[in-house]
């Protein structure tokens, strides 16, 4: 699971350390690499493991082949996607597309979210945290307590 937010370096040739913690999460292990895409409602970056976009695959299966809305979230996702493997420090190469995308330089910040993480500019990230926790205070009533067993271990009903 990706938690915490931790900020890092990029230096000038798009290279950044993965936090240390976010690489030992199992399901980046699949290849030893994370895979990134540019965020579907911000200048941001949405990445995880291969476990993360397989889930996202089964849950597209489900809609219909020719679904408008799933040819989108296929393209945003599938099309849009870079699996960058870690050297032997750590770090993956950004490329130019999505940092460009995000507003990355200098500095990054990762975000972890569970089952995946986000990858900002802190500067961003700032200004959309302050509506986020606004939005999470007018909707905390929507947090259930779920007994354990039941639930799933991949994205949760809906949710992409």
């Amino acid at each position: 699971m990706f938690l915490s937010t931790m900020t890092n370096n990029l230096d000038a040739k798009g290279r950044v350390s993965v936090p240390a913690d976010f690489r030992a999460e199992a399901s980046l292990s699949a290849f030893d690499g994370v895979i990134l895409w540019p965020g579907f409602s911000g200048p941001y970056l949405e990445g995880g493991g291969l476990a993360l976009v397989q889930s996202y695959q089964r849950s597209l299966e489900l809609m219909d082949p020719y679904d408008p809305a799933r040819l989108a979230l296929e393209d945003a996702i599938f099309a849009e996607s870079f699996k960058l493997p870690f050297d032997g420090t750590g770090r993956v190469s950004l490329p130019k597309g999505l940092t460009e995308y995000a507003g990355l330089n200098g500095k990054v910040m990762f975000v972890g979210r569970g089952q995946n993480f986000q990858i900002w500019n802190p500067q961003i990230r700032q200004t959309h945290k302050e509506d986020v926790r606004r939005l999470a205070r007018e909707n905390m009533h929507l947090l259930r307590s779920v007994p354990s067993g039941h639930g799933s271990s991949g994205t949760s009903g809906g949710a992409l």
